[in-house]
Parts: structure tokens; C-alpha cells; sequence
């Protein structure tokens, strides 16, 4: 056996029974070509199987389990007692239904205060930039034209005509009192001796009458005769009245009030007198000082209406706007809030509460209907591990029934686990399946990272790797002359390469046959018929 520089070795056998024997394997190798790729990639070491062209997969597993690649977690902005729960877990909701409603009643009430104070903001500005109305205006001078008369009443002396309007309001008040005084007076006058004595006499005269009356009913009664006993007597009831009112003396209502028209006429004749020396006397600098106090602010109300807003009343105005549609659009928010929606379509996984209960923290659990799987990839394969890639997933209950599925994320950082273990989160988004696939499950997947279509394969047995110096060597099968089998050491380039084939890129062809396995030439020991030696 001799080495050449061209990398390749062949073994030249014969001999005795070592020829015999090589010949006889040799049958039994040339036997077994023209198999299957799967026969071939079950065959023995010893074997001898041909390069073929096919197509390969290159492929990275991990396990992993199913996950909603879509979860939330729904709590209340602010806590609040469940008026009404629409969902229980289990359920399917869409985007944006109504799940729970929380109590919302001071919320709404909110939200209408604002927008009243909006409504009122608005007005406000609106009235600053349109600019004193025209009534408004006439106001405001009739206010300076009034408070410049008033100064200039106060600054002036008395006129005769004024004077004279001042006595006639005295000579008027004093005759109220004079007309007052004299009222009084015959009320408490108003009872005297004649009076009296006519009062009595007219007594006397009703009891003569009565007496009469009874005489005639008795002497002979009718309904005539006592009608008229009846009248005597009514009239003599009054008369006594009156002559016991007149004895009495004068009415003490009648006398109040008299006394108190007096006194009324006599304070309006006093008031009287009192404005008029005072008018007499002239106005003091505080009566002067307050009335050009009050022209000045007059003149300044309407030289304000004439300008127009200043740009700091516009700023202020336009200032105090914004704020109110930022509490309103606060007071809308919170509202909305009571009503817990769903963010997205799925599925609930849990209610935390019931129609009634105080609401705080979680409320309600959702997870989006698409399941995913969550894989932990270790990091010596994931960088052959990219998204878009196709894979295969079987789980844990259906081991048998593959499911296709696409690689769609891959974290862009690792985990590393409390044993040192280093591995990168990578999801695979399941294409349809009749299966009723649940979260939680174990999938087991199978990436493919990568593809080769008519290359050349060869089983991974007919390979030897010289790992040390990055070289890898094939056995190539060739017939002798005399038949025999011999072997040809050749070195190859490989590419991909999966659990069965690999890819060879250079040194043989499709078709060359090979041995699968490393050669060995079993030791064999030659004895002739009388026991020589080797």
C-alpha cells in the first residue's frame, strides 16, 4: 500500500485466500448498488453505495410550547364598581367589544360639566374678538354723561330754581305733619257727654220696645209677634254695644295709627330740612372726590369698550379655552376608561370579577386566537436560524401529525438560564390545522435553514472528516481487470449536510460508487498443508 501526492491511496489485494475473500465481498458489495436513497442512508458499514443527485435540507430543532404571541392584561384607569360583565372566560371577542362597564356615573357627570365650561370659554373669546357690542357702548356713555352730571351738580352753587324747588318740598312736608297732628286729635277727642247720653236714651227706648213685644207675643202669640220680639231684642243688643264702645273711650288702633302718621310726616319733614341745609351748605371733597372717582371709571369702561381686547386678554382667553378642552378631553378619557374594550381579537382567559365588586388591578385576561410557538434556540445554531424560513411542528399530543409553520421573530437577545445555558427566544407562527391546539402544549420543531435542489449526495458513513486539518475523504469503489474490487482513497469538498446525506461540491460525480465506512483489511494468517508459516 503506497500514498501519493495527489491525496488519494488504493489498496491492490491478492494473494491466496485473501483474494478469494476480497472477490467474495466484493460480490456481496456490487449486490447492494442500484438502491434507494432511503436504502442507501440505512446502509451497514462495508456497504457499497452510489453518489446520487437529489435535493437536501439543512435543518435546526428545538423544543418549545404554544403561546398567544398576543396577550393583555386589562385593569380600570381608576377603581370603580362593575355595573355589567358582557364576557366569561372562554369567550371570543372581537376587536373592540364592550367587556366589562364599570360604574360611570360621576364620569358623565364630569364630562357635562366640561363641556359646559367649554361652551363658556368659547363664548368668551368669541365676545373678546368681535368687540364691544353697540348697546353695550350706549351703556357705557350714558354711565359718563350721568356721573358728569353729578360732578358738575356737586362743583355748581344752588340756582333760584332749585331753592325754590326745596322750600315747596318743606312747605309740603310741613303740612303732612300739621294735617297728621290734627287727625290725631279728633280721634282722641271723638267721644263726648252728648254723644253719650243720645247712646243711652237710645238703650232706654230699645228695652221700652222689648217690653212691648213680649206683652203682645204673650197676650196672643203668632208667628208675627215673634218675629218682632226677636227684632226688638237684636236691637236693643246693638244699642248697648254702642253705649258700652262710647263709655270704653277712644279706640286704641285708631289712636296708634294716627300717632304713627305723625310720626312718619314729621321724619320725612326732617329729611327734608336736613337735604336741604345740606344742598345750602355745598358738597364736601369727599362727595366731589368720589363722584370724579366714579367719572374716571366710567371713562375708562368706555374708552376699554372702544379699544377692544388687549393681546394679553386675547392670550388669557385663548389660554383659559385650551385648558378647558384639555378637562374635557380628560373627563372623556376617564369615561371611556369605564368601559373595558377589547384591545384586539382573541380569546378571554379570565375574569377577575363579578357584577357588584369594587374593581382594582387586573380585570380581565385576553390572548389573541393565533397560536404561535415559543422556542429557546441554544446559541450554537441560531445563527443558521432566520425569519421567513419554513419549519415542521409536532406536538407533544398528535406526535405523528406535522404542522407547517414559519419562522416570524427572533429576539435580538439572549437568555441565559441558571445552569449557564445560553439560548435566543424565536417564534414560529403555525399555518392551518384541524388540530384543536391549545396554549401551553409541547411542540417540538424543525427549521429549515437552508436548501439544496440537484445536488450531488452521498451517505454520511462513505465520509471520513480529518477534522485536525478541515479535510474530508471518500472510499471510491472501481472493478479490476480480473474483477475484483478495489478501493480508491479521493478527497472531496462537502456543503450541506443533514442527519442522512451530504452535499459534495467537488472530487467525485454522480454515480461514482462508494464504501460506507473506513476500509479494513482483516489480518490473515496463510498455512500450508504441513503447518508453515506466514
Amino acid at each position: 500500500m503506497s500514498a501519493t501526492s495527489r491525496s488519494r491511496r488504493k489498496w491492490f489485494i491478492g494473494g491466496g485466500i485473501v483474494v478469494l475473500l476480497l472477490v467474495i465481498v466484493g460480490v456481496a458489495m456490487f449486490a447492494l448498488r442500484g438502491r434507494t436513497a432511503e436504502e442507501a442512508a440505512a446502509a451497514e458499514p462495508g456497504e457499497i453505495v452510489a453518489a446520487f443527485r437529489g435535493d437536501l435540507a439543512e435543518s435546526a430543532t428545538a423544543s418549545g410550547v404554544v403561546s398567544s404571541r398576543q396577550e393583555a392584561t386589562l385593569s380600570a384607569a381608576s377603581p370603580g364598581i362593575v355595573t355589567e360583565l358582557f364576557v366569561r372566560a372562554g369567550d371570543t371577542v372581537a376587536a373592540g367589544d364592550l367587556l366589562v362597564q364599570l360604574d360611570d356615573t360621576d364620569l358623565a357627570s364630569r364630562v357635562t360639566s366640561a363641556q359646559q365650561n367649554l361652551a363658556l370659554q368659547e363664548a368668551n373669546l368669541a365676545a373678546l374678538q368681535e368687540g364691544a357690542a353697540t348697546a353695550d357702548i350706549a351703556a357705557a356713555e350714558a354711565a359718563v354723561q350721568s356721573a358728569t352730571s353729578r360732578l358738575a351738580s356737586l362743583q355748581s352753587d344752588p340756582s333760584p330754581q332749585d331753592v325754590a324747588s326745596w322750600e315747596a318740598d318743606i312747605r309740603a312736608g310741613e303740612a303732612n305733619v300739621a294735617s297728621a297732628n290734627a287727625s290725631l286729635s279728633g280721634t282722641l277727642s271723638s267721644v263726648d257727654a252728648a254723644t253719650i247720653e243720645a247712646a243711652r236714651a237710645q238703650v232706654a227706648s230699645a228695652e221700652i220696645a222689648v217690653r212691648n213685644a213680649e206683652n203682645a207675643n204673650e197676650a196672643n202669640p203668632t208667628v208675627a209677634t215673634d218675629e218682632a220680639l226677636t227684632n226688638a231684642r237684636h236691637d236693643l243688643a246693638v244699642a248697648q254695644a254702642n253705649l258700652n264702645a262710647l263709655l270704653a273711650g277712644p279706640n286704641a288702633g285708631d289712636v296708634g295709627a294716627a300717632a304713627a302718621s305723625v310720626t312718619a310726616a314729621q321724619a320725612n319733614l326732617d329729611r327734608t330740612l336736613a337735604n336741604y341745609e345740606a344742598f345750602l351748605a355745598g358738597a364736601t371733597p369727599a362727595q366731589i372726590a368720589s363722584a370724579e372717582a366714579g367719572l374716571a371709571q366710567a371713562q375708562a369702561s368706555l374708552d376699554n369698550l372702544l379699544a377692544g381686547p388687549s393681546e394679553e386678554e386675547l392670550a388669557v382667553a385663548a389660554a383659559q379655552l385650551a385648558q378647558a378642552e384639555i378637562t374635557l378631553a380628560d373627563a372623556e378619557a376617564a369615561l371611556a376608561d369605564a368601559a373595558i374594550r377589547a384591545p384586539f381579537a382573541g380569546i378571554v382567559t379570565a375574569v377577575n370579577f363579578v357584577e357588584g365588586e369594587m374593581a382594582t388591578g387586573p380585570i380581565v385576561t385576553l390572548m389573541a386566537a393565533e397560536f404561535a410557538v415559543r422556542l429557546n434556540v441554544d446559541e450554537i445554531d441560531i445563527g443558521m436560524v432566520a425569519v421567513g424560513q419554513p419549519a415542521s411542528v409536532t406536538l407533544e399530543t398528535w406526535p405523528e401529525q406535522a404542522i407547517t409553520a414559519a419562522v416570524v421573530e427572533i429576539a435580538p437577545r439572549a437568555t441565559i438560564s441558571g445552569n449557564g445555558l445560553v439560548t435566543y427566544e424565536v417564534w414560529l407562527q403555525l399555518g392551518a390545522t384541524e388540530l384543536p391546539v391549545r396554549a401551553g402544549m409541547t411542540a417540538n420543531a424543525e427549521m429549515i435553514t437552508a436548501n439544496r435542489d440537484d445536488v450531488l449526495l452521498v451517505p454520511n458513513g462513505a465520509i471520513r472528516a480529518d477534522r485536525e486539518n478541515g479535510r474530508y475523504f471518500v472510499n471510491l469503489a472501481s472493478e479490476a481487470a480480473d474483477g475484483s474490487t478495489t478501493f480508491t482513497e479521493v478527497e472531496v469538498t462537502i456543503g450541506l449536510r443533514d442527519n442522512d446525506f451530504t452535499q459534495i461540491t467537488s472530487g467525485i460525480s454522480a454515480g461514482d460508487e462508494l464504501l460506507i465506512g473506513e476500509l479494513t483489511v482483516p489480518e490473515q494468517q496463510f498455512r500450508g498443508p504441513f503447518g508453515g508459516g506466514n
